[in-house]
């Protein structure tokens, strides 16, 4: 390990013990009910509450996933994808964030979200709360795998070590604080982690340019790329057998561009789609202290997901100025490592350490929120729900750190494979929360007649049709190759609509907490 190397670690390791001093700090609460460590007794202020939920949602796909997108084919499906999210984000603060923290208290003061669907239609069965569960463990199991990926390409990279080994222990760390702190460790060190991520990433953004020679110089290199800076085409890198991009005299080789049709964008654009039923963002709005503070939330959160967005996609076109034949760059997963070697090429070690962690900070406050929320689902509403009804606190706490361990195997087992692409594997996962969650949680928070049924077919149509989609139907091609989550959203929506037309109409008293939760929102506005 040479002097760089060792710079590069000991500012992550510094960066590792404040979030571990966080953890510490916060167990002692956290371990005092399921409560505080689900929801942190709903205390959440209104900076805490904005920043968190964006550090969790965006996790390390934002500083590797999306600058290779950008890096690899140019801006078009970055920058759809960003705008989608943009608005998707704006939208969900808007139009879910304040109801949905009025009606959780009023449905049973339900601490996670399969709490909340539960009590929102008074079931008696646990059947709602049983699938949400379980759609809950599946997917946020894939989200986990993309974190574990994140750190494994990360410090392999940062250190030439085996990435199976790096992998693994990245995923030990996670582990070690999710079990110390609970939600309200979580949301303390996101909100730390989204401003080192802000700060990484615009600190990228400058050096970048100005070592490229300007805005001026970076956009010509851009344009001279068939396709590249171009919102309706798509640059073709040109790659051998083995997915390596052909270097020919010095240059990266592109083919023709190619046409970025309708049905792209709008798969990109429905990536705004998916924040409707992201559970580590909707738990944030359950978890405010109060909802007269979510305007000021809004504006925070807005602000910054825009700059962290534009910036990200940025430092990938950046990226081919400076570094068009760096080796490790040239295949569609090495291209996610663009915003590591801008860093340490621009940076000094230490410094380039700082940056470092800004990705590990993507990671950790993102895969702590799928390890807990995941974690949950299974102990409190499947446990405690419908296996052991008189389960105490420390008996649920015990079976969540039990699920912890076991959904980080499998997650550990699917971040074995060291080509997998991060964005490739968040987009999955954010199609099967979106479609699953995404139209129930807005027509119970907005439609009145939704029935218990409409609900169940609702989720069952849109996670199942993530699958289908992804894995047989979009194989079609044309119209077809839509992103999943547009498809399985809409279908979702028209399975809740239907069936709760088909079905008799919730009962009276489901129908007063409904009344009860606009009524009152409707005075805080």
């Amino acid at each position: 390990m040479n002097s760089d190397q060792i710079l590069n670690l000991v500012a992550m390791l510094f960066y590792m013990c404040c979030v571990i001093g966080i953890g510490v700090f916060f167990a002692k609460r956290a371990n005092k009910s399921s409560n505080d460590y689900f929801l942190g007794g709903r205390s959440l202020g209104p900076w805490v509450t904005a920043m968190s939920a964006e550090a969790s949602d965006m996790s390390g796909w934002l500083l590797m996933g999306l600058p290779g997108v950008a890096y690899w084919c140019g801006i078009a499906d970055a920058m759809w994808t960003a705008i989608g999210l943009a608005v998707g984000t704006y939208i969900n603060w808007l139009v879910v964030a304040r109801r949905l923290r009025r009606y959780s208290a009023v449905a049973g003061d339900a601490i996670t979200l399969p709490d909340f669907f539960s009590a929102r239609f008074r079931e008696k069965k646990k059947i709602i709360m049983t699938v949400a569960a379980l759609f809950i463990l599946i997917f946020f199991t894939v989200y986990a795998a993309s974190c574990f990926v994140t750190c494994g390409k990360l410090f392999s990279a940062l250190f030439g070590a085996n990435y199976q080994a790096m992998m693994v222990l990245g995923a030990l760390f996670v582990i070690l604080y999710t079990f110390l702190g609970g939600f309200l460790a979580e949301s303390a060190s996101d909100f730390m982690q989204a401003i080192v991520m802000i700060s990484a990433l615009s600190m990228v953004l400058i050096l970048g340019t100005v070592s490229a020679g300007g805005l001026g110089a970076v956009l010509e290199n851009a344009k001279s790329i068939d396709g590249f800076w171009n919102f309706f085409a798509t640059a073709t890198p040109v790659v051998n057998a083995d997915g390596i991009q052909q270097v020919v005299e010095g240059a990266p080789q592109f083919g023709a561009a190619t046409p970025y049709a309708a049905m792209s964008i709008i798969s990109c654009m429905a990536w705004g789609l998916g924040y409707f039923g992201m559970p580590q963002v909707l738990l944030r709005f359950m978890a405010i202290r109060n909802e007269k503070e979510l305007p000021f939330s809004r504006r925070i959160a807005t602000v910054w997901v825009v700059i962290s967005l534009f910036a990200a996609v940025m430092v990938g076109v950046i990226g081919r100025a400076l570094y068009p034949t760096e080796l490790s760059l040239l295949t569609k997963g090495g291209a996610e490592n663009i915003f590591i070697v801008l860093s340490q090429g621009l940076l000094p070690a230490l410094f380039a350490g700082i940056v470092m962690a800004g990705i590990l900070a993507a990671t950790i406050s993102s895969s702590d929120s799928y390890l807990l929320i995941a974690a949950s689902a299974m102990s409190k509403n499947i446990y405690q729900g419908l296996i052991n009804k008189k389960a105490s606190d420390k008996q649920v706490m015990w079976v969540t750190r039990g699920v912890l361990i076991a959904i980080s195997l499998i997650g550990i087992l699917i971040a074995l494979d060291e080509d997998s692409v991060i964005f490739q594997v968040v987009s999955f996962a954010w199609a099967g929360f979106g479609a699953t969650f995404g139209p129930l949680m807005l027509f119970s928070l907005f439609w009145k007649r939704t029935t218990q049924a409409g609900a169940l077919a609702g989720m069952l149509t849109g996670g199942v049709m993530v699958f289908v989609w992804k894995l047989l139907i979009s194989k079609a091609g044309g119209i077809f190759a839509v992103y999943e989550l547009f498809p399985a959203f809409v279908l979702s929506c028209l399975a809740i609509v239907v069936v709760s037309l088909l079905t008799p109409a919730p009962s009276a008293e489901i129908c007063a907490d409904f009344e009860q939760a606009r009524s009152k929102v409707e005075i805080a506005e």
